[in-house]
């Protein structure tokens, strides 16, 4: 997109706040993921905490207690 071409489109897009004067959203993204961590990272820890449990058990039986 040209410079000229994308301060015209920040400049209707502000244009469009300044005239609802009290109603502006506090921003102008749109935030789609509301978690605050990722669904696959939560997945990756619980997978790594139970495998390293899983293994200590195993380990333990195999060592008698």
């Amino acid at each position: 997109m040209a410079p000229k071409q994308r301060m015209r489109i920040a400049n209707e897009k502000a244009s469009k706040l300044i005239t609802m004067r009290g109603n502006v959203p506090k921003s102008s993204k749109q935030n789609e993921n509301k978690y605050p961590v990722a669904p696959w990272l939560v997945a990756l820890f619980v997978f790594v905490v139970c495998g390293s449990a899983i293994f200590q058990i195993i380990q333990s039986i195999r060592m008698g207690w």
